[in-house]
């Protein structure tokens, strides 16, 4: 193959040998002079997909329309729904890269603790990890509960605050204000509002 014949091959060449006139048909170089062979072998990413799940960005609170394209049970892609009346098929750089979110090999999975002074992190087990809390919120409670305020009846405790994050769901945050309530604390916030 000669020098000419391979430069003949570059859709860069096609597409200027087009606009100059050179080439009927393609002027704007959008058409068959722009497509190589690798161009002609490209697929989507999502069509080889077994199963299609529709779901909710998990990054803040606007509730943006996912497509998760699903291969041997594992999410091969995630993609902004076009069905979606929030977000008509987009997605911003956080929600278009969610797949990281399940399947980044870094992606803790285990519980970590580091004692207090410690310098290395410890795993544990989850069941020993949620005791551990559950003992920690129950013994706040109790030191800092306030029953009164001067002459009024608050009461509450200062010693518990909760700030969630923009990637919890409406029904995670609405369960995490019950929950805050009933425990007396009134420090709630989240910081997809802040």
């Amino acid at each position: 193959m000669g020098m000419g014949d391979l430069i003949g091959r570059w859709p860069v060449y096609r597409q200027l040998r087009a606009a100059l006139g050179g080439a009927p048909g393609d002027a704007d170089g959008r058409g068959a002079a722009a497509r190589s062979r690798r161009t002609d072998a490209l697929v989507p990413r999502t069509g080889e997909a077994d199963s299609v799940a529709r779901s909710v960005c998990p990054f803040c609170a606007v509730g943006c329309g996912q497509l998760v394209y699903v291969k041997d049970g594992a999410v091969t892609q995630i993609e902004g729904d076009p069905d979606s009346p929030i977000s008509r098929g987009r997605l911003c750089p956080k929600g278009a890269a969610s797949k990281q979110l399940v399947t980044r090999p870094e992606r803790p999975t285990k519980v970590l603790y580091r004692r207090p002074y410690a310098t290395d992190w410890e795993e544990l087990d989850l069941d020993a990890a949620m005791e551990m809390i559950a003992d920690r919120v129950v013994a706040t409670r109790r030191e800092t509960w306030q029953e009164r305020d001067g002459g009024a009846v608050v009461r509450r405790t200062l010693g518990i605050a909760s700030l969630g994050g923009a990637t919890l769901d409406n029904e995670e945050n609405y369960l995490m204000k019950k929950l805050y309530t009933a425990l007396g604390a009134i420090q709630i916030e989240n910081q997809a509002r802040i």
